[in-house]
């Protein structure tokens, strides 16, 4: 299922939806991704200054994956580091 997402609150009402759809609890799901179930309940609750290492690899235990829609006319040397 592809959905858009525009705030830091939808990502995480997706993240507890499907955390619930997998029978997982908050403190089981923060111990996989060595994170507090705070930081869990900051992610669910759509606080926009949480960690990006521990949001995906939250995303990536739950089978989550993010993909960018990017403008067609981007220039190619945008993607280099």
């Amino acid at each position: 299922m592809q959905i858009k997402l525009e705030t830091a609150g939808e990502i995480g009402q997706w993240i507890r939806a499907v955390r619930k759809s997998q029978g997982m609890r908050q403190d089981d799901l923060a111990a996989l991704v060595g994170a507090s179930h705070v930081f869990l309940g900051d992610v669910e609750r759509g606080k926009e200054s949480v960690q990006w290492g521990r949001l995906f690899a939250v995303l990536r235990e739950l089978g989550i994956e993010i993909r960018v829609d990017l403008p067609l006319d981007l220039p190619p040397e945008a993607g280099s580091p």
